[in-house]
């Protein structure tokens, strides 16, 4: 055979390029914009006929954790019996918590009895958002009795609200602030108080005004750890500033009471719709004591804010010290995922 057979001869690709679609007879559109809304389709068919859904209908979703998970791993997804329903609640939840956020949303928590474990509540809780959400999350101290906040994590500086304060005007950017906070493994970042309680008693409500100005540009969520003088100069500001009201109780008898207490105190001075959109802790700091019923103390809260959550009693908690989350039994992690959850709900 003649190499002339083997030649190769370039295609002629004239008439292609002059190509128009059938029936048609327009060109392309070349460089322009197309129409792909609705109305582009005289039978209304779009790009959106071919979502994910449609094509591939309800996908179970791969198990988190679980005998269920290694069922699926092993039999390489053959298997996928999806999550138990404590586990989707666990999914639920925590979208929820994850929800956005525009601008700030700020946290009080209050309580007129010490010892109920108020602090320990707002580091937890703090540590739950800051853990779960990509944004910056921040407990302020501002207990004028000498505060404890910054005693539920490892201190990274000796600096105050104070000293915050004094530097206020020359701090213009995230890292400016970060000099004068700690932050725990989880990403929660405090403020803390003075240790001397003749300055933290004069921490009035333009200070606290002033601080939260400043904290508000650089983080999405700031939680307040209030003392337990309600006519102190600084909680009328806290209170008028509140997004959300967090009313902590012990599941003792007398530390129920002066938790609704403090709710009567709140709707006799103007704050009966922050009270009626609260959230009523009862936060076991001991064991619960025979003969206490835990229901009618739920009960009663039910009746007085938006919603009631409990935290069970936990060992580690129990030490008062550093507070790390991982530490927790699950019970507990789980308590303050519903709470969380249960505050963020007001997120807008």
């Amino acid at each position: 055979m003649s190499d002339e057979q083997y030649r190769y001869t370039e295609p002629d690709y004239r008439d292609q390029q002059n190509y128009y679609p059938p029936e048609t007879h327009e060109p392309w559109p070349r460089g322009g914009h197309i129409d792909v809304s609705p109305s582009a389709s005289p039978d209304g068919v779009t790009a959106d006929d071919l979502s994910t859904a449609k094509l591939l209908g309800d996908v179970k979703p791969v198990p988190a954790a679980g005998w269920r998970r290694v069922l699926h791993d092993a039999t390489g997804g053959r298997w996928n019996v999806g999550n138990s329903a404590k586990e989707q609640r666990r999914i639920e939840l925590t979208k929820q918590v994850n929800r956005p956020l525009h601008g700030s949303a700020k946290i009080a928590l209050l309580s007129l009895k010490g010892g109920v474990g108020k602090t320990t509540i707002t580091a937890t809780l703090g540590s739950t958002f800051a853990s779960i959400r990509g944004d910056r999350v921040i407990a302020l101290d501002a207990n004028p009795d000498r505060g404890t906040l910054s005693q539920k994590m490892r201190l990274e500086t000796d600096a105050t609200v104070r000293s915050l304060l004094h530097d206020v005007r020359t701090l213009d950017k995230y890292s400016d602030v970060r000099r004068y906070t700690s932050q725990n493994e989880s990403r929660l970042e405090i403020l803390a108080s003075d240790s001397d309680p003749a300055v933290s008693e004069a921490f009035s409500a333009e200070d606290y005004d002033e601080t939260v100005r400043l904290l508000e540009r650089f983080y999405s969520i700031v939680l307040t750890d209030c003392g337990t003088g309600l006519l102190h100069s600084a909680m009328r500001a806290i209170l008028h500033g509140a997004d959300s009201l967090v009313i902590v109780s012990s599941g003792s008898v007398d530390g129920a009471r002066s938790a609704s207490a403090t709710m009567d105190w709140l709707d006799a001075h103007g704050y009966r719709e922050l009270v009626e959109q609260s959230i009523a802790v009862i936060n076991m700091v001991r064991p619960q004591a025979k003969g206490v019923d835990l229901h009618r103390i739920v009960e009663h809260f039910e009746q007085r804010c938006r919603a009631v959550r409990l935290i069970p009693f936990d060992p580690h908690l129990e030490q008062g010290a550093e507070v790390d989350l991982d530490r927790l039994q699950p019970k507990t992690r789980a308590a303050l995922l519903d709470l969380a959850a249960a505050v963020s709900v007001t997120f807008t």
